[in-house]
């Protein structure tokens, strides 16, 4: 197995592993959303990939079989985020018949590693049951805050 930093070449097996991992997230998707969501995401990792997205991949061959998303945000600096750099996980996906193998595990040990390269205050996730137990493994700890979670959806 390769372990690398996604490339642009990556970028139509990089549409498809996030398809899967948004059927098996939120149940399979309708065709309009598959289509929709496949027609943006080519120009999207075009302008981010390796700027402020990075897409750690692990390659049997010259297929992605498992990858972790990055993405990188700057705010303001706080008490919170001294150097206003925080991270989001996102897509953390294996496909179903290599899981189990440690490829995911030794992933995030490699975006963790480049997160603090970067110089990132923290790392954040919203963890599913499946995956929880994982992040805890590599050092993610549970988030209390005493903000409420909320969004205006249009």
């Amino acid at each position: 197995m390769d372990y690398s930093k996604a490339k642009i070449e990556h970028i139509d097996q990089l549409v498809q592993l996030r398809l899967d991992y948004l059927a098996e997230d939120h149940g399979s998707l309708c065709p309009q959303e598959s289509e929709q969501i496949a027609s943006r995401l080519p120009d999207y990792y075009q302008k981010h990939l390796n700027n402020d997205l990075f897409v750690y991949i692990c390659c049997d061959g010259n297929e992605i079989v498992s990858c972790v998303f990055l993405l990188v945000t700057e705010k303001p600096s706080n008490p919170d985020f001294l150097n206003g750099k925080t991270g989001s996980l996102l897509n953390v996906y294996t496909k179903p018949e290599h899981r189990h193998n440690g490829y995911a595990k030794r992933l995030l040990e490699m975006m963790l590693n480049d997160a603090k390269q970067m110089e990132l205050d923290f790392v954040e996730l919203k963890a599913t049951e499946d995956g929880y137990g994982l992040y805890k493994t590599v050092g993610f700890k549970d988030s209390v805050s005493k903000y409420h979670n909320m969004k205006f959806v249009f």
